[in-house]
């Protein structure tokens, strides 16, 4: 199937990417900040006893990506927590290209939107080298998981990395692909 460009991906080329060269001064193409990849992560805690649950995370994963999920899985045994190396533990999914894009206008237009009480992301969630991350408390916000199919609800971790090297810059880039900012 032949996909066509992204939304997102053409506002960036068209509108984002100038503005961003006339906010920072920046003398050539190859210096304005875009996005790189978007990781997301599902932790299963209850993985340890039932390995049901980390298969159906996985799968749900795969739905909300549309990527196939690979499971992450405990580099060390910790007793405390009935543990053992190697042990699946939850699943992630990185997203690059097109995709990725196709995911973050999923994630601005039709997720954060469902999220209850939601009054925007917190701008303090940057890494000091220019990636943001954020977290889902639950997954069912995303319209390819059918609620009632769901065993559990679970949350999502959602990282955003840029090429940015600078917050300042990551979060005006981010601020102009509609990711909703409290301030």
């Amino acid at each position: 199937m032949a996909s066509s460009t992204p939304r997102l991906k053409n506002i960036y080329q068209d509108q984002i990417k100038p503005a961003l060269m006339e906010e920072f001064g920046y003398k050539n193409d190859l210096m304005v900040p875009k996005l790189d990849k978007i990781v997301l992560n599902m932790g299963v805690g209850e993985a340890a006893k039932d390995s049901k649950k980390a298969k159906s995370a996985e799968a749900e994963l795969t739905a909300i990506a549309g990527q196939k999920a690979v499971p992450t899985r405990a580099r060390k045994s910790l007793s405390g927590f009935r543990l053992r190396e190697g042990m699946v533990i939850g699943a992630k999914v990185t997203l690059r290209g097109n995709r990725m894009y196709e995911f973050l206008d999923r994630l601005v237009v039709i997720a954060l939107p469902r999220v209850r009480d939601f009054r925007g992301v917190s701008d303090k969630s940057f890494d000091g080298n220019g990636n943001f991350s954020l977290g889902l408390r639950e997954h069912i916000v995303f319209p390819e998981i059918d609620y009632d199919k769901v065993d559990d609800i679970r949350g999502l971790d959602v990282t955003i990395c840029t090429t940015a090297k600078s917050d300042k810059e990551a979060k005006s880039l981010l601020a102009r692909l509609n990711l909703p900012f409290k301030n």
